[in-house]
């Protein structure tokens, strides 16, 4: 049984939020979340990791921010509390989201994952303080 936490542990901007409701439209996924997890650490701090979802475990917890449902492990959530996911569409990298955690120590508390959020993960590397997956 999934447990509700608080709904200011993870907050999504309204561009993050359309974004990812159009990925779970386009790819007809009802009924999935959007799985926020740590995907790695290292120099860089902690990196995240995005991908839909609709297999839970007992140690999950759920919330929905914009109308988005949220589900995190409980080993992520300590990373994870008082994050920010915002949708960016960096000339460099293209579109994707970014995950903003005060809790993400030493690489500046932020990874940038892929639009796709799709459970793809790209490389990741260290560069002005924070880590990011590569952009789809």
């Amino acid at each position: 049984m999934l447990q509700e936490i608080d709904n200011k542990t993870i907050s999504l901007s309204p561009a993050a939020a359309q974004a990812m409701q159009s990925i779970i439209t386009e790819r007809n996924l009802q009924g999935y979340a959007v799985r926020v997890f740590v995907a790695g650490g290292g120099c860089c701090g902690v990196s995240f990791g995005m991908a839909l979802d609709n297999n839970f475990s007992e140690n999950d917890q759920t919330f929905t921010s914009e109308g988005v449902n949220i589900v995190v492990d409980g080993m992520s959530l300590q990373y994870l509390q008082g994050a920010d996911i915002q949708y960016v569409n960096d000339p460099q990298r293209g579109p994707g989201f970014v995950v903003n955690s005060p809790n993400a120590a030493q690489g500046g508390g932020s990874c940038a994952c892929g639009s796709n959020a799709g459970g793809e993960e790209g490389g990741c590397g260290c560069g002005g303080g924070s880590c990011g997956c590569g952009g789809h």
